[in-house]
């Protein structure tokens, strides 16, 4: 390949019986149930980590890591602890976040430190925290869907960085 891009976030923050995608995590012979999501998000990618090391050749494939992408599904996170991001037609326009820095941030940065190969981490993290208005669900009037995004809109900055990062 020229090229690989991964993007692994989005369904780890699916939680309860019903939206949670899995309920067991094997670990060599090790059978987990319910495992901590973080802990789960970072033994799989430390998993692709390894993988990447292994597998990929940089001078032929160029690997990148599209990072977290936040949902708004609590307006505490902004403060406004009524609201989720429904209702929201405006950017948050705080000078800082104030949820801060979701804490699966922290475990792709502390893989991402760890690869040995190239790998270029779009980290599209803060600019979509500040993005609460641009959910289909405001526009949809199909109820609160706040972990997906609206097209035309941020996704189109995220493929502008990758573009810019691919004639980098």
């Amino acid at each position: 390949m020229d090229m690989l891009i991964f993007n692994s976030w989005h369904w780890w923050t699916h939680t309860g019986k019903v939206a949670k995608p899995w309920d067991y995590i094997q670990e060599g012979n090790k059978l987990y149930k319910d495992m901590n999501y973080l802990i789960a998000y970072y033994k799989g990618l430390t998993t692709w980590a390894r993988w990447v090391n292994f597998n990929v050749n940089p001078s032929k494939t160029k690997v990148f890591f599209v990072g977290i992408s936040p949902s708004h599904d609590f307006g505490i996170d902004w403060n406004e602890p009524s609201k989720s991001c429904s209702s929201e037609k405006e950017p948050f326009s705080g000078t800082k976040y104030p949820a801060g820095t979701p804490e699966a941030w922290a475990v792709v940065r502390k893989v991402m430190n760890r690869i040995r190969k190239p790998v270029y981490w779009l980290d599209v993290t803060m600019m979509s925290q500040y993005r609460i208005d641009a959910h289909p669900s405001t526009y949809s009037g199909r109820g609160r869907d706040c972990s997906h995004w609206c097209l035309p809109g941020l996704p189109d900055t995220w493929n502008q960085l990758l573009y810019a990062a691919l004639y980098h």
